[in-house]
């Protein structure tokens, strides 16, 4: 059976498990006598493993197994939570999550996984114990295993069958533990001199682990070979003996009726726990919740919810958008010709376009629940590791974004976060000493307002220190002293957001590369958003970034110059307004205008676009004033022509330098309009 037309529920439907996994796992930290929880991630578990292992990813099924018999003996209160346990699990799901990805990526999701899967054997069987803090040397426990953790394990069908056979023609066929010593530097070697041997003497059936992990050196000092040969084993044991630096050789040969009964038994032993669990949890269902369960056993309540390729909707919006291209040209074509019928027929497709537009565009919405996911899991290993207690707090995860905003705002996200607990969020210690809780918190929250969503990034940490900043922005030539005395305290903070800069100490994983919030900010911006920070030294600070619904259709004003026609987005534009020439002023420069006691600077676009001029210079002039973060401007165009709704069009690689344009539009009349980048023009 083709499983290919499977592969992406299977993907989906993964990824959904593991989160399930992550999100119970930190609950469970956090109560750990709640074994509910722990039945809610065991559940998660056996459904990804039936998947993968229906899916016939067996390094995938196989872990995720391991994971589930750890899972199981804890909630059998036959393992006690730990802190270290809690990190080999949250090991396991990352690499979990990283086969997942490997195999959506067109992989074939295999990873080496051979300490992790020792580490969980070791917790299942009770002999783990923490050597350090350091995962690394947890692992290392596991090179205390007796023969029998070296066993080759199952057979599938035709290693069985091959067993099977040989049998029958007078071979004999073993399972050899091999030992390595300790002190032994080339595994490799050793291990291909020792299927050298045994080659020589039979043919090797399975290894244990793999021959590509063997080959890798990705074992202990330990590995078990399944052979047939027509050797004793005392002979074979000599012939394995002889190679330098084996330590020591087990024979086991093997019992056919024993292997077949293990199976049994264990087919036996799982029906009888599935049924004990079965029994265990109707029992723990009170009297009402049984009948309720009986009742909705009755009428299964349908899905209301399908999966789409994304690749769908992306053609189903640029169909869209030439559909709104032509509704633009109907209308212009309908005003031309003054005919009536024409006019209420235009009418009623706008209504009915303007009602799929709303449509499609929420089908493109996600919510950023599938970004903010996964930072509690983050945020709780960096806090480990910086050795610092933090309460992560979500807000407002249902807030929906448009998929495009999606895929790009999760690393700068990352990046704020992990500045905000290295920077912002200080030790216990230091906390205790300024009075506050040992704790930091950490508050993501997400909201709607007007056409825009806002995330805050807000923390209770140490703040920003203004006079370390402008001291390390000084000694990196950011700015000049003269400059430094006429900051704000904003322009101040946004100094941090300065390519390479960076208040770190010392360098380390976490920060202090220089690399980041430069980063954060160029990516925000080039969404069409942008991110603001306040902040008060040793209460906190806060991250606003700002962020439109949508990229792909949106509203502007239509201005012309000259003969040219430009579109500059609504949400830059703070008002239109007309003045006199006359008003006019000149400071360093620059032309400006008093505008409600503010100065503002005056950008003519015909000289920075170079339109030619062919009349003479008007007395009024159209001013539309704009604005990018707390910094306005006013743009000086001919006339305006009104609001519009348009489509977004990419000028393509060859025109992507053109200074000041975000891209282009086609008109009504079929005219190209080019879309101004306000923030371009004001910074």
């Amino acid at each position: 059976m083709d499983m290919n037309q499977y592969l992406e529920v299977f993907i989906e439907e993964s990824k959904e498990h593991l989160q399930t996994c992550s999100e119970q796992l930190l609950v469970l930290e956090k109560n750990p006598e709640d074994l509910s929880i722990v039945n809610e991630i065991f559940r998660s578990a056996h459904t990804l493993k039936g998947m993968s292992a229906t899916m016939g990813y067996e390094d995938l099924a196989n872990l995720t197994h391991k994971m589930e018999n750890v899972l199981d003996a804890i909630r059998n209160s036959q393992i006690i939570l730990t802190p270290e346990l809690f990190d080999v699990i949250f090991l396991a799901v990352d690499d979990l999550e990283a086969m997942v990805m490997s195999i959506a990526e067109g992989g074939d999701g295999k990873r080496d996984v051979v300490k992790v899967v020792n580490q969980l054997e070791l917790i299942e069987k009770g002999e783990f114990q923490v050597l350090s803090s350091s995962i690394a040397e947890v692992a290392a426990a596991s090179a205390v295993l007796g023969k029998e953790e070296m066993t080759a394990g199952e057979y599938d069908e035709f290693e069985w069958t091959v067993l099977q056979q040989s049998k029958e023609q007078g071979f004999n066929s073993f399972e050899i533990s091999i030992g390595l010593r300790e002190d032994c530097l080339l595994k490799a070697a050793r291990v291909f001199m020792v299927f050298e041997v045994l080659e020589k003497s039979g043919e090797v059936i399975k290894s244990h682990p793999p021959v590509e992990l063997l080959e890798e050196e990705q074992f202990d000092q330990q590995f078990t070979v399944t052979m047939v040969t027509r050797e004793s084993a005392e002979e074979l044991q000599k012939k394995i003996m002889k190679v330098s630096e084996v330590d020591r050789v087990v024979l086991n040969a093997l019992d056919f009726e024993g292997l077949r009964h293990a199976d049994n038994t264990e087919e036996d032993k799982i029906t009888a726990v599935n049924k004990q669990e079965q029994e265990r949890n109707d029992a723990e269902i009170p009297i009402d919740n049984k009948e309720k369960k009986k009742q909705a056993s009755v009428k299964p309540a349908s899905s209301k919810t399908i999966r789409v390729n994304i690749e769908r909707l992306d053609i189903l919006m640029n169909l869209f958008e030439e559909l709104v291209i032509d509704r633009g040209r109907l209308n212009q074509i309908s005003s031309d010709l003054d005919n009536q019928e024409l006019h209420e027929t235009v009418e009623r497709m706008s209504r009915i376009t303007s009602d799929l537009q709303t449509i499609v565009l929420n089908m493109r919405m996600v919510p950023v629940e599938t970004v903010f996911n996964r930072f509690p899991k983050m945020v709780r290993q960096l806090a480990r590791d910086l050795n610092k207690k933090v309460d992560l707090e979500i807000i407002g995860s249902e807030t929906e974004l448009d998929r495009t905003v999606i895929d790009e705002i999760g690393d700068p996200l990352v990046h704020l976060l992990r500045n905000a607990l290295d920077h912002g969020i200080e030790t216990p210690e230091e906390r205790l000493g300024k009075g506050k809780n040992e704790e930091g918190k950490i508050q993501l929250k997400a909201y709607h307002s007007g056409n825009h969503v806002f995330i805050e990034i807000d923390d209770d940490g140490a703040g920003i220190n203004k006079e370390r900043v402008l001291n390390k922005a000084l000694s990196n030539g950011i700015l000049t002293r003269e400059m430094a005395s006429t900051l704000t305290d904003k322009q101040i903070y946004e100094l941090i957001f300065a390519s390479g800069f960076s208040t770190a100490e010392t360098i380390s994983d976490v920060s202090g590369r220089g690399v980041g919030l430069d980063v954060v900010k160029n990516t925000i911006e080039s969404l069409g958003g942008s991110v603001t920070i306040d902040s008060k030294e040793n209460e906190g600070s806060i991250f606003l970034i700002q962020l439109p619904l949508t990229l792909s259709i949106i509203s502007v004003m239509l201005v012309a110059i000259q003969n040219e026609k430009y579109a500059i987005p609504l949400s830059s534009i703070i008002e239109t307004a007309i003045i006199k020439r006359e008003d006019i002023m000149n400071a360093h420069n620059q032309q400006v205008i008093d505008f409600r006691g503010k100065v503002l600077p005056l950008l003519f676009l015909k000289d920075i676009f170079e339109v030619p001029v062919s009349q003479e210079e008007e007395e009024f002039l159209s001013v539309v004033i704009v604005r990018k973060g707390d910094k306005l401007a006013g743009l000086v165009v001919d006339s305006f022509i009104g609001q519009l709704e348009i489509v977004l069009k990419s000028l393509g690689n060859y025109l992507a330098s053109a200074f000041a344009i975000s891209g282009a539009t086609i008109l009504g009349d079929g005219q190209v309009a080019l879309i101004i980048d306000c923030n371009t023009l004001i910074h």
